[in-house]
């Protein structure tokens, strides 16, 4: 069959709708795991089951980062609008299963279903704009994706609060509904444009069983491991040990099946996988800093509550300005690996003048390091997703964008387990943290550490992906595609 491009089937105004489009789904997975956080309280007041109240929100990134590649492979197979659908619907589905959900157990349940559905959507949402978008302009719009997860961070809280507090908290869950109506209606119709390739996948039902089995093992060790139970007890153990036995099993599954999951023509495209570790390990380090850096500017600086959210906006707004610079160089440049490489390095000395002198520093300097270390960081995620998308056969760029993001995602949730686990084992108490003691200079040197170690291991694997050359056009020259 002749080979056909988008730009033949779609307009520039067709384009734009399909990112809006995408932009509103991605924003639905990423708003549902910051709204959540201040409705807690309310929820477990009304549901009760107190005990099981972390599940609320941890069930939602568990199932979701389990099904990314298997929307990935799906979207292969079947083509990104069907996928897509089947994301929003799922998410829409278990969004209404919430606001209608009697106890605590129906809640949990409901909020898995969201995730299975809001798993795909980024990765779905990168994955189109590589069909629509040729790697040399693809960059910029990588901008639009990192503000969708700013935005969600920004408002996610705030609209929590809003909700709970002068509506009834059902109202985070009911608002999935005319913002999924609207992601939907404004990408199907020119989606059902997008060219698809021609060539038969078939789902590897076995593999995805392993994948997903030995993600919900980890990340229910990595979950209790420090909260609920010891480290070294048994329960905690014998999660990661059948973990590993499952991370083993999947591995020989990828080795034997005829088409597996994740094809090892995907894994072994240097690219993908060096891309993928700096992209984990970047992001990870980043997330981590993220998620406890309001902790040590309570304890430490001694900030409110509010403060210490606005103190963190130089952290949130300079990813987007990072990605921003990236996204605009990538196509301008030939060598588009030294933005992320000089990104890191800068990122790389701010983490650590935190870990040296984060309690000698005034608050507008510590700032001020927080706006390199983000910008810094934000220079990578689009280079890496548009690197390896160029790098990748276009009958499998779902599955390889799938695959980066599944593994980004595992690796924030370990990132953050392990800067838990190193902020409890130093001389911080939860005493001080609540203004019951003061806390001891250098608790918090672990965690910056951390995110330094973080940033070499990103930039080491950034020095060692190769760079292509990016391609001019959507997809190589003769692609059989088929439209659909």
């Amino acid at each position: 069959m002749t080979a056909s491009t988008p730009s033949a089937s779609l307009s520039h105004a067709d384009i734009r709708t399909i990112v809006i489009g995408l932009s509103v789904a991605m924003f639905l997975s990423a708003l549902d795991q910051t709204i959540i956080a201040t409705a807690l309280p309310a929820i477990a007041k009304d549901l009760g089951g107190f005990d099981a109240i972390s599940w609320v929100a941890s069930i939602y990134l568990l199932t979701a980062t389990a099904v990314i590649p298997l929307y990935g492979k799906f979207s292969d197979i079947k083509g990104r609008r069907t996928a897509l659908t089947l994301g929003i619907t799922t998410f829409v589905v278990g969004s209404i299963g919430c606001a209608l959900a009697p106890s605590m157990g129906w809640l949990i349940a409901a909020r898995a279903l969201q995730g299975l559905g809001g798993g795909g959507l980024v990765s779905l949402a990168q994955t189109t704009i590589a069909d629509i978008v040729a790697p040399k302009e693809r960059g910029r719009y990588q901008v639009y994706l990192v503000s969708v997860f700013l935005l969600s961070s920004l408002l996610g809280p705030t609209l929590g609060g809003l909700f709970t507090q002068h509506l009834h908290w059902t109202m985070i869950f009911w608002i999935n509904l005319p913002l999924g109506l609207l992601a939907f209606l404004m990408s199907n119709s020119a989606l059902k444009r997008l060219p698809r390739h021609e060539q038969q996948h078939r789902l590897d039902i076995l593999g995805a069983l392993l994948l997903v089995a030995a993600t919900v093992t980890l990340m229910l060790g990595l979950h209790d491991g420090g909260n609920h139970y010891s480290w070294t007890s048994a329960r905690i153990l014998w999660l990661f040990a059948g973990s590993a036995v499952l991370w083993l099993a999947f591995v020989w599954r990828i080795r034997t099946a005829r088409e597996p999951l994740i094809p090892l023509s995907v894994l072994g495209n240097d690219v993908v996988s060096r891309g993928t570790v700096a992209a984990s390990c970047g992001m990870g380090a980043y997330v981590g800093l993220s998620i406890y850096l309001p902790v040590y500017f309570q304890s430490a600086r001694g900030m409110s509550t509010t403060e210490s959210g606005l103190a963190l906006l130089p952290l949130l707004v300079g990813a987007v300005v990072g990605a921003t610079i990236a996204g605009q160089l990538l196509g301008r440049i030939t060598h588009y690996k030294r933005v992320p490489i000089i990104g890191l390095f800068f990122g790389t000395m701010g983490a650590i003048v935190l870990t040296l002198w984060a309690d000698r520093l005034t608050l507008t300097a510590f700032e001020m390091v927080l706006a390199v270390i983000s910008i810094g960081l934000g220079t990578v995620l689009p280079t890496a997703t548009v690197a390896i998308q160029n790098a990748t056969e276009p009958h499998q760029m779902g599955t390889a964008t799938g695959t980066m993001n599944f593994f980004r995602q595992l690796g924030a949730a370990v990132t953050v387990s392990i800067f838990g686990a190193l902020l409890n084992a130093s001389d911080f108490t939860e005493a001080a943290l609540h203004g019951g003691a003061s806390t001891p200079p250098g608790s918090f040197t672990p965690i910056f550490a951390a995110t330094a170690i973080g940033f070499i291991i990103a930039l080491i694997f950034m020095l060692w992906m190769k760079e292509h050359p990016l391609r001019s056009t959507e997809h190589p020259t003769g692609e059989a595609m088929v439209a659909g």
